[in-house]
């Protein structure tokens, strides 16, 4: 399992507020995440299924449209 650091931000009140974490551990959850979304999309196609190459592919486009928007 993966061991997240936070450091906790907290406002004036010190109420907590924003969290911290070492940039290579959100890369790592990011990465995570996208797997998780690429296996999804893989289980979802009705036809063929696509090779891993094609899903990486159709995966992408559907990460640059969101960014386009």
């Amino acid at each position: 399992m993966l061991e997240v650091h936070k450091n906790y931000v907290l406002d004036e009140n010190q109420q907590p507020i924003a969290v911290q974490i070492p940039i290579a551990e959100f890369e790592k959850i990011e990465e995570i995440i996208e797997d998780y979304g690429l296996a999804k999309l893989m289980e979802e196609v009705e036809e063929e299924p696509l090779s891993k190459d094609e899903a990486i592919k159709y995966y992408q486009s559907l990460k640059d449209k969101n960014v386009a928007s």
